[in-house]
C-alpha cells in the first residue's frame, strides 16, 4: 500500500504565506512526478504545480511567481510554498503522485485526502 498525507493547511489573511507538505509512505520503489492540485468552492479540481523526478517544475498561470514547489527525495516528500495569498486561492489542496510500488509493473496515480486552505480578505 502507498499513502500520501498532506499537512500545513489553515486560515491565513490575504497577502500571507503558508507551506504545505505531503509525505509519501509505503512499499515505494520509485516516485516519478509529484503534484499539487486544488479544488475551490463550486470549481473543478485544477493542477496548481508539478515537479518531476528530475526536478523540472510547472505552474498554473494563476500562481506563477507566488507559489514554489519543491521535493525531498530522501523523505519522499513534496512541498508547496505559497506566498502573497489571495482569497481566490481558497481551496482544498490535494497531493498527487505517480508512484511505482513494490510488485507493480508500472507507476500508478495516488492521491492524498486534501488539506483546506482558507484565505480571508
Amino acid at each position: 500500500q502507498v499513502q500520501l498525507v498532506e499537512s500545513g493547511g489553515g486560515l491565513v489573511q490575504a497577502g500571507g504565506s503558508l507551506r504545505l507538505s505531503c509525505a509519501a509512505s509505503g512499499s515505494i520503489v520509485r516516485i516519478n512526478s509529484m503534484d499539487w492540485y486544488r479544488q475551490g468552492p463550486g470549481k473543478q479540481r485544477e493542477l496548481v504545480a508539478g515537479i518531476t523526478r528530475g526536478g523540472s517544475t510547472n505552474y498554473a498561470d494563476s500562481v506563477k511567481g507566488r507559489f514554489t514547489i519543491s521535493r525531498d527525495g530522501a523523505k519522499s516528500a513534496v512541498y508547496l510554498q505559497m506566498a502573497s495569498l489571495k482569497p481566490e486561492d481558497t481551496a482544498v489542496y490535494y497531493c498527487h503522485a505517480d508512484i511505482l510500488r513494490s510488485g507493480a509493473p508500472y507507476g500508478m496515480d495516488y492521491w492524498g485526502k486534501g488539506t483546506l486552505v482558507t484565505v480571508s480578505s
